[in-house]
């Protein structure tokens, strides 16, 4: 009795694989493509990196129906060396009428370069600080699309969006990913029938005859480019976020939204509470939990994750969960450098499957996993730490192949590995870590973190999966051996030269008679390793990773006597050789594929027929994977 079992992908969809969901995660891939598209030719302006801003009183006048503002920004400052002047990036195509220290008023230039010089009153000596006073106005640049006035069902709508450089448009700022603000306060002043939103906490409304001026208050580092205003008509719903515990108290989730979709945004946001205190159980308290979570509609594609206050241009589940998750994996831990980008759409990726596993169950998760996967091996390599060339290409660095669906299932494959106790601990301690907490981080950092709490060396796996490119077929026979055992063999190909073999823990699922199951997670470190494992009852089937932990493609299990018999039956001959081999079948036995794998597990030829010349190969053992019409086999010979 021959029983033969193929791995096939799995067809299963759910709601949140659907193509709403597709076409929202891929419109915010490419949003937030189209804002790092701006860095790729900016370089940080050398003239500011001598000193650090530590504050900032943000003071705008707008009117959603007028593209201007009309601004004071006040900054406080500490010099890194002595200076007699500071420098603000600002377009000039902004008008500054004054600059201020105290009562005194300071010389300025704006120049050509979008410069706004102050020269200070004496000289600031290393260590000490400043404050300044600016007031400027007029219609801000356009080009980079930071501050946009709109419209939706006709009414007016104003909002900014500033990553990753584009804050200088509107307000004269030090425009730099790598100096994060201690804290901010931000006045928005805008006609009284409009509703403004911005970061942090609102303190206060203040009616002066036909305006209205709203104070928000951030106690956080935040970097120029996470600082955002909004303002339209927009109503206000309020949710409750946190666990009501000692560790996780409640805090606000404020909506704002637009009145004439409110019911149905309202029906799609009913599910933030569910989702935030989930994430806060998995990886720790919310990062900005003494101010506030929310969203702000805004009429752009995909989503923008402003501290404390997602821009949103759609309600998707996912898309929701994406943005939430990026608090904790991109605002509170940024990545370090482009090539970390990974930490940053990776994790937060993963984080959205995450509410998939426990909010729609493990089954929709395993097709979550699948469809990343589908995806990942779509193409054969595609590493996820970017090389210096890689991250100077936008659509390298934002490949939802790679950044995101790779980066997530890396993750994933990663707490399989670990076990969830250690992975989630690890988590923690990579967000609380106070060298990175509120700062940056890059991938050696969050390895180590990793191999800390799991006490693992986890260079081979960051090797092979973020370093290189790649991912292994399994070739998976097994048998039933003796009394309540069974004898299972791994053998594996991979798909790419950087990396001939990938040591993983392999899950394999045996069955049996009345749907019984038994699962053995196996340490695959070599090909051709036999594995003997005990089972409770006579295997009647086998399955290659139910679950789908871990990337691969095409890959099979063969359970029974079928894959021995075939290995019995099948030869090479002659072996050695030194130049002509054949692969020797019984008649009734068709050859579809041979694959010549070098000891490196590169792939060195493909034939279809028997006979075939290997004198152009390097001497040695080489290993060739034959398919046949009835399975999969493995043969060695040696090469003179």
């Amino acid at each position: 009795m021959k029983k033969f079992a193929l791995l096939f992908a799995l067809l299963a969809t759910c709601t949140g694989f659907s193509q709403t969901h597709d076409e929202d995660y891929h419109r915010m891939i490419e949003a937030e493509m189209k804002s790092a598209s701006k860095t790729m030719n900016f370089r940080v302006n050398p003239n500011t990196q001598n000193y650090d801003v530590t504050y900032h009183k943000l003071e705008f006048t707008v009117d959603p129906a007028v593209y201007n503002i009309a601004g004071i920004v006040t900054t406080t400052f500490t010099a890194l060396s002595d200076m007699t002047t500071v420098t603000f990036d600002l377009t000039n195509q902004l008008t500054v009428s004054s600059v201020m220290q105290g009562v005194t008023n300071l010389s300025f230039v704006q120049n050509a370069n979008n410069e706004l010089v102050i020269t200070l009153p004496s000289t600031l000596t290393t260590g000490n600080s400043a404050t300044v006073k600016i007031t400027y106005s007029g219609a801000p640049a356009s080009g980079e699309q930071a501050f946009i006035t709109s419209s939706h069902v006709g009414t007016p709508i104003l909002w900014t969006l500033s990553e990753p450089f584009g804050a200088r448009d509107w307000w004269p700022c030090k425009q730099d990913l790598n100096d994060k603000v201690a804290s901010i306060d931000v006045h928005i002043t805008a006609p009284s029938t409009y509703t403004s939103v911005s970061n942090g906490l609102e303190q206060s409304q203040v009616i002066n005859g036909g305006n209205k001026t709203t104070h928000f208050h951030h106690g956080y580092p935040i970097p120029a480019y996470l600082i955002a205003i909004a303002v339209t008509n927009y109503q206000i719903y309020n949710q409750q976020g946190g666990l009501g515990t000692v560790a996780s108290p409640f805090f606000p989730i404020v909506n704002y939204i637009y009145p004439e979709t409110a019911a149905s945004t309202q029906t799609s946001l009913a599910v933030t509470p569910n989702i935030i205190n989930l994430f806060e159980t998995l990886v720790g308290p919310y990062p900005f939990r003494n101010e506030k979570y929310g969203h702000a509609q805004f009429g752009w594609g995909g989503g923008m994750e402003h501290t404390t206050v997602s821009f949103m241009g759609g309600w998707n589940r996912s898309l929701i969960a994406h943005e939430m998750a990026h608090q904790w994996f991109g605002d509170k831990v940024t990545c370090g450098t482009w090539k970390d980008i990974w930490l940053n759409e990776g994790l937060t990726e993963y984080m959205s499957g995450l509410v998939v596993e426990n909010l729609d169950g493990v089954p929709n998760f395993v097709s979550w996993k699948n469809n990343k996967i589908g995806s990942i091996t779509s193409q054969t390599g595609g590493n996820l730490y970017l090389t210096d060339a890689q991250a100077l290409n936008v659509n390298t660095i934002f490949s939802s192949r790679i950044s995101y669906d790779k980066g997530s299932m890396v993750t994933h494959m990663l707490r399989h590995k670990m076990g969830d106790a250690a992975f989630f601990q690890g988590l923690r301690n990579y967000l609380n870590d106070p060298a990175l907490s509120y700062g940056y981080a890059v991938t050696p950092q969050f390895q180590n973190h990793m191999e800390t709490v799991s006490g693992m060396d986890l260079d081979e796996f960051f090797n092979d999966w973020v370093y290189q490119q790649g991912y292994p077929t399994y070739t998976v026979n097994a048998q039933p051996w003796g009394a309540g055992q069974a004898k299972i063999t791994i053998n594996q190909t991979s798909s790419h030269v950087s990396v001939p073999f990938f040591e993983m823990p392999v899950p394999v699922r045996l069955t049996g008679a009345g749907g019984l199951t038994h699962d053995v997670v196996l340490d695959h470190t070599s090909n051709g390793q036999v594995f003997i494992v005990p089972v409770p009852f006579t295997p009647t089937g086998v399955q290659f990773d139910p679950n789908r932990n871990i990337i691969s493609r095409n890959s099979t299990a063969t359970l029974g006597t079928a894959a021995f018999e075939l290995e019995q039956t099948i030869s090479l001959y002659p072996n050695p050789t030194n130049d002509v081999i054949t692969v020797q079948l019984p008649s009734d036995i068709q050859l579809e594929k041979a694959e010549i794998y070098n000891t490196l597990g590169q792939l060195v030829g493909t034939e279809t027929k028997a006979g075939f010349n290997v004198s152009s190969l390097s001497n040695g053992i080489h290993i060739v994977r034959i398919t046949t019409s009835q399975g999969v086999i493995h043969k060695n010979f040696i090469k003179k």
